[in-house]
């Protein structure tokens, strides 16, 4: 287990943010990234997830009042499965586009494919 605090995790997050092609990133619409301490519960390995309505799923009415999509990652399934502050920053990483992805209508069965499942 490899802990950062807040702030040095909070930073790992923005550099994840930080590299997604800038094409993707100016992209993104309406979406907030999020971190917490810990996921639900009812799933406690939970590294992140994506609560919205895809790009994909979007028509002309769905901008009226809607709320932000979130993106949430989880700091303490993270650190608890990571040894180095290496690791822990490639599986935040990891994570943060795995979630991007989601917002761009991207399916978990796509993104084994594409090696970022």
């Amino acid at each position: 287990m490899h802990h950062l605090s807040d702030a040095e995790f909070e930073d790992a997050v923005g550099e994840a943010l930080d590299s997604i092609p800038p094409e993707l990133a100016q992209a993104m619409d309406n979406v907030v990234v999020l971190v917490e301490q810990e996921p639900p519960p009812e799933d406690p390995d939970l590294l992140g997830v994506y609560d919205g309505t895809p790009l994909t799923e979007r028509d002309g009415w769905w901008g009226a009042g809607a709320l932000p999509d979130r993106i949430t990652i989880f700091q303490g399934p993270l650190e608890r499965l990571c040894t180095t502050a290496q690791e822990l920053r490639e599986e935040i990483a990891i994570t943060v586009v795995h979630e991007v992805a989601h917002h761009f209508g991207i399916d978990d069965a796509h993104l084994h494919e594409l090696g970022w499942g």
